[in-house]
């Protein structure tokens, strides 16, 4: 309410991947193949530069991943915003609101059940505003703590065990931001002044990454270009480059896993345990 959202609901079967690559879960659509949805992004965006502006879904999201880690599902909830004429600072000034209102919300009404999971004592609202590291403060800080084999360089992805070493160096929750634009999607806005960084930033909680966000790109040339890099075809996606073609404000947003909120919030120690019937790579049933 205080971001004056609306809430949207998108399709969770698709035509094409919002991203591309391999982790799609492709399914038979009246002799079609279509896809279930991986994020709502190309659809929020759409709706974020019409005269909603503000948007906001809660629902699933699916990931052909093989992951099988205590922290990865392949159906999950995806708490996603998209605003326009945002940036990608005040994305995650909101971000950072929406996080903290959801542990005060909790505090405030769930004293029952933080009893019985026996975290009552130690539960309390993350501390604010979240620190704001750049991507190359990130891994000069990873380096430093020497819990790696190998020394980090720039464009590596973070490690598990690099996340780990920086949440225990920041000890709460924090941002990273300005990271190299070849490792965002193509929907990342670049900086303005520097086209080897990108707008786009994690927030992180000490123990995982529970968003990703950023501005994204609205005006078409570029937006062209970053599917062409990306070895993704154009044409696939003109449903949504079609917008863009007369006119697209800037806009900026992010999604945030809401299993892995839950997770962290209550400090369990598999994601499963946030879900009633989880889906991963064994579990299909019940």
């Amino acid at each position: 309410r205080d971001a004056d959202a609306t809430e949207i609901n998108t399709p969770k079967i698709v035509a094409t991947g919002t991203e591309g690559g391999t982790e799609l879960f492709p399914i038979t659509y009246f002799g079609e193949e279509a896809f279930m949805n991986q994020s709502p992004q190309l659809f929020k965006q759409l709706i974020a530069g019409s005269n909603l502006e503000r948007v906001f879904e809660i629902g699933p999201i699916f990931r052909a991943e093989e992951h099988n880690t205590p922290r990865h599902l392949n159906e999950a909830t995806s708490i996603d915003f998209e605003g326009a004429f945002c940036d990608h600072h005040e994305a995650m000034d909101v971000c950072e609101s929406i996080v903290t209102a959801a542990y005060e919300a909790v505090e405030e009404n769930c004293q029952d059940q933080l009893e019985a999971l026996g975290i009552a004592d130690s539960f309390e609202a993350p501390e604010t505003p979240f620190p704001r590291l750049s991507y190359e403060e990130a891994i000069e800080r990873i380096n430093a703590t020497g819990e790696l084999d190998a020394q980090l360089v720039w464009g590596d992805d973070l490690p598990t065990e690099g996340e780990k070493a920086l949440g225990d160096d920041v000890g709460g929750h924090y941002f990273i931001t300005d990271w190299p634009s070849e490792i965002k999607p193509f929907y990342i806005m670049d900086n303005d002044d520097d086209a080897e960084l990108s707008t786009g930033f994690d927030m992180m909680h000490p123990r995982m990454e529970l968003v990703s966000g950023g501005q994204r790109e609205h005006r078409e040339e570029q937006l062209i270009e970053g599917f062409e890099q990306q070895g993704l075809d154009p044409e696939a996606f003109e449903y949504y480059t079609e917008m863009f073609k007369y006119g697209m404000p800037p806009h900026a947003g992010w999604g945030l896993g809401a299993e892995r909120l839950l997770m962290t919030m209550l400090d369990l120690s598999n994601i499963r345990e946030a879900v009633l019937f989880p889906r991963d790579r064994q579990r299909l049933s019940p």
